[in-house]
């Protein structure tokens, strides 16, 4: 069925369900339970029977357990930190050091702090957002501003510094190919993900320059004050940061262990899931010696972290089953045939980029989008001789465009909740941002298409 226009149908209907019903769960699933049926020449037990086993094979890659287990334990991860108080410490620890005097200094501080904190989107955002919100309201600088350079350091970080649950979700994704070295493609999106790279520049240059365009220029401080956070206790700020520091250290240092000297081609999900391991031994044995949990609460609170990302979890091994599924049907190969017939060459990554965006947008979600598309733009890479780099990065750089400028995104959600800003005041402002980094990302992958 590989030469046939109907390997598009999974791909189509999963993104008509997941704009439909807003939904990458049953998206996903519909799509895979449809590319089985398929497969089986419509056999509906066989058609369902090969769907559980799909399910089922996720877990008999040892890789995929890894990635599976460690976006579950960043979610005790997070869920400790906060109940702690070592969030709330390391915010004080901010406060006590007056590093801040002037408007300058109040905008640069959580564009720094969300660039350094990239474990985890969520806790990047709340930390830098919570961090801010007085010295933003005392140097008249409006929440919307502190909002947009909250979102748009944090999620565009996260896929640039790879080292979190999205380095090991996209490490999945590549897995399923046999790439001599998944980890050097995974590397290499980095310099091409121009999307990732301008929302950084650009927060930098509005946080240092003070200067702002379009609503933001006239947007006051809309305070949601249901949004707004109240401190209650503290724990010293070591503990937040020497587990992060360890989970970056082990991480690489693993990497250059089972590369034997070369990190790229070091076990991603080998070295991800004993730095989680590591630095939630270290996190725990820290919160006992400073006697701020009984055993029973941190257990009782790991758990509930671990459901937190249940959701994103189910939506992981989805989406390593459709992966699997529409590569058995032969999606991605008629795609690229198709695409190398009927589009230039140039315009193949601002093809992908679009379609992630527009998807990512009415979907709110990146990873499912991440899902779809990257079985769709490896076989591309490999029918074009693009380097898979570079069309995996416009995929991975338009979903972050989407979620940037869609008001269901949870990443947009995220911040302005630990902003205290409106929501709707952030959607708004935010946009002619996420507009022009989108504009100039086509623009640039169009003329790097040209050398290909």
């Amino acid at each position: 069925m590989q030469d046939s226009p109907l390997t598009l149908l999974p791909p189509v209907i999963a993104i008509i369900i997941a704009i439909w019903r807003k939904n990458a769960l049953l998206a996903l699933f519909s799509g895979m339970l449809l590319s089985f049926l398929m497969v089986a020449n419509w056999q509906p037990i066989e058609g369902i029977t090969n769907s559980a086993v799909g399910l089922i094979n996720v877990f008999s890659s040892i890789g995929n357990v890894y990635i599976v287990t460690f976006s579950l334990l960043i979610g005790a991860l997070v869920a400790l930190m906060n109940q702690s108080g070592a969030v709330n410490g390391f915010i004080a620890l901010l406060a006590r050091l007056n590093l801040v005097k002037n408007s300058r200094q109040a905008a640069i501080l959580p564009t720094v702090v969300g660039t350094s904190i990239f474990t985890d989107t969520n806790l990047s955002m709340f930390t830098a957002g919570m961090a801010s919100q007085k010295l933003f309201d005392q140097h008249k600088l409006s929440r919307a501003r502190l909002a947009y350079l909250v979102d748009s350091t944090c999620a565009p970080i996260s896929i640039l510094l790879l080292i979190n649950g999205w380095g090991a979700y996209v490490l999945g994704l590549l897995d399923g190919y046999s790439f001599d070295d998944p980890v050097g493609i995974l590397i290499g999106t980095v310099g091409y993900n121009f999307y990732a790279i301008i929302a950084v520049l650009m927060a930098y240059y509005t946080a240092y320059s003070g200067r702002v365009f379009g609503p933001m220029k006239h947007a006051n401080s809309v305070i949601n004050q249901d949004n707004t956070h109240h401190v209650e206790h503290h724990a010293p700020a070591v503990i937040m940061w020497l587990p992060l520091l360890a989970l970056l250290g082990i991480t690489l240092t693993l990497l250059w262990i089972t590369g034997e000297g070369d990190m790229r081609r070091g076990s991603g999900s080998f070295s991800v899931f004993w730095a989680i391991v590591s630095a939630l031994i270290i996190l725990v044995t820290m919160i006992k010696s400073y006697r701020l949990m009984t055993f029973n609460s941190i257990l009782n609170h790991s758990w509930k972290g671990i459901k937190h990302m249940a959701p994103a979890v189910a939506i992981l091994v989805l989406s390593f089953a459709f992966g699997d599924a529409i590569k058995e049907l032969g999606t991605g190969v008629y795609v690229s045939q198709l695409l190398n017939v009927e589009v230039p060459q140039y315009l193949l990554a601002p093809i992908l980029f679009i379609a992630a965006a527009f998807m990512a947008f009415a979907t709110g979600t990146s990873w499912g989008t991440f899902a779809i598309l990257i079985p769709i733009a490896i076989p591309i890479a490999q029918q074009t001789g693009i380097p898979v780099e570079f069309l995996v990065a416009a995929v991975l750089g338009g979903g972050i465009f989407g979620d940037h400028a869609s008001p269901i995104s949870d990443t947009t959600v995220v911040a302005s909740i630990a902003s205290g800003c409106d929501h709707f005041e952030h959607v708004k402002t935010q946009l002619p941002y996420a507009l022009v980094g989108g504009g100039i990302t086509l623009i640039i992958y169009t003329i790097i298409g040209f050398t290909f």
